[in-house]
């Protein structure tokens, strides 16, 4: 017996033919109901006789029920385009955005050979904390040597300071003696000439006295004579030519005397102008060993140059240990800031050079690099607040304020920029790098995970 089946599809009743027999199914009669179409089991078999009548499928207004159903998308796809509109409006978006942060390249200052490495990767470390050693011997001994130049660069100003203490005490003797010198001279001088003076008017008075003695002896001669001439006439008496040869005789005498009185005047007088040159010769004489205390005195000042070279070469031998000194704390290599150890490609036994990068220390300062289009700027402004998603955590949304715009585009800090004015012109949207600060409070929990390089989505509110 053939059958029919019935069923539902989408609320239309379908009524289907089927070949097979169906006389020992039981039979299928569906309830009609709008909502829902309950199918009721008899266990009559379905005749010609007892089938139900075929019903006719109730028709619905298709065109009816398609214009609401384009009316609601349209009602939720308008909803949803003026919240999309009014969201992009106020809102500027871009996944070209990364965590960026501080990498500290750790290198050495000075050549050496590494002894100890004091951390691992990924180990926290703080400000000051050693991370490793280089070999400090060397280094010690050019510290010596240095200590070794200063103590004699101090021993030669120390010996140029008693220098200037000798030279100028000797000078000083030297030149008070010397002008001592010169003062007796100008002395004996004066006392030379005020006895040439002395014996100059000596020899008048000497002179007066031989006039005066060849007058005297003039005059006795003639009383002798007359005496003389008297007692051969019998005149006189012999004890009056005695008394007049006794007269001329003393009047002889006194002029012989007042003779040697000029002689002897002026032989003083040639004494005393000996006196004169002798006491110039003296003054000559003092004059030279003042020039003689001058040139100890000039001694003195070289012994001050040699004082203020040594002082000179004291400060030399006092930088140079201080640079010994510098060149030997640089063996020991401590960390600039606290942060995370990565990228460690140092070992021991490893010789290094300056400059050369051995490790490097990630701090906890970062902040997220957003970079923008050029045609999203108009209304970006420093301060105002961005969400941001890490592509690490998906679920979670962090915080955020703009705090700086760059001053150029990432293009025209490329190694090579681009050159608009070769001709070949081609206008390309440019990106320009906006800072945001992540807040505190918002990472609090992830600090210990964010790290630069990170990808993320940046969402400001411009207004």
């Amino acid at each position: 017996m053939k059958g029919i089946r019935t069923g539902s599809t989408n609320g239309h009743k379908a009524v289907v033919q089927d070949d097979r027999d169906l006389s020992n199914l039981p039979t299928v009669v569906l309830d009609k109901t709008p909502a829902q179409e309950t199918p009721i089991v008899t266990d009559r078999p379905v005749t010609p006789d007892t089938q139900p009548p075929a019903e006719t499928p109730r028709k619905k207004p298709i065109k009816a029920i398609l214009a609401g159903v384009g009316i609601g998308g349209a009602i939720v796809a308008g909803t949803f385009g003026y919240h999309y509109w009014q969201f992009a409006s106020t809102h500027q978006s871009t996944d070209n955005a990364t965590v960026t942060g501080n990498i500290h390249q750790i290198s050495s200052r000075i050549s050496g050979t590494v002894n100890q490495v004091l951390v691992d990767d990924n180990q926290t470390v703080t400000v000051g904390q050693p991370l490793l050693k280089l070999d400090p011997r060397d280094y010690q001994i050019k510290l010596q040597q240095a200590q070794a130049d200063l103590e004699s660069a101090r021993r030669k100003a120390n010996t140029a300071q008693v220098n200037i203490d000798l030279a100028s005490k000797n000078a000083q003797a030297a030149s008070t003696q010397a002008q001592g010198g010169v003062g007796g001279a100008v002395a004996a001088i004066a006392s030379a000439q005020a006895q040439v003076s002395e014996a100059q008017s000596g020899i008048p008075q000497a002179q007066a006295q031989v006039a005066q003695a060849d007058a005297n002896l003039r005059k006795a001669q003639s009383d002798l004579a007359r005496f003389q001439q008297l007692f051969k006439e019998g005149a006189i008496a012999r004890r009056d030519l005695d008394t007049a040869q006794q007269a001329s005789a003393v009047a002889r005498a006194q002029k012989a005397g007042a003779d040697q009185g000029v002689a002897q005047a002026q032989a003083k007088l040639a004494q005393a102008q000996q006196g004169i040159a002798t006491a110039q010769a003296g003054l000559n004489s003092s004059q030279g060993n003042v020039q003689e205390a001058q040139a100890k005195s000039v001694q003195t000042d070289v012994s001050r140059s040699d004082y203020q070279t040594a002082q000179s070469a004291i400060n030399q031998a006092q930088v140079a240990l201080k640079n010994a000194a510098l060149q030997l704390s640089y063996t020991n290599i401590t960390a600039p800031v606290a942060g995370r150890v990565g990228r460690k490609t140092v070992q021991v036994g490893q010789s290094v050079q300056p400059g050369n990068p051995l490790m490097a220390i990630v701090d906890d300062q970062y902040w997220v690099t957003a970079n923008f289009k050029e045609t999203q700027l108009e209304k970006m402004r420093p301060g105002q607040v961005a969400e941001v998603k890490l592509d690490a955590f998906p679920s979670q949304t962090f915080r955020g304020r703009i705090e700086s715009l760059s001053p150029a585009s990432g293009a025209s800090f490329a190694l090579l920029p681009p050159d608009n004015a070769t001709g070949n012109f081609t206008k390309v949207v440019q990106r320009v790098p906006v800072r945001v600060t992540l807040d505190a409070d918002s990472i609090r929990g992830y600090e210990s995970l964010i790290t630069p390089g990170m990808s993320a989505e940046v969402t400001v509110a411009v207004q």
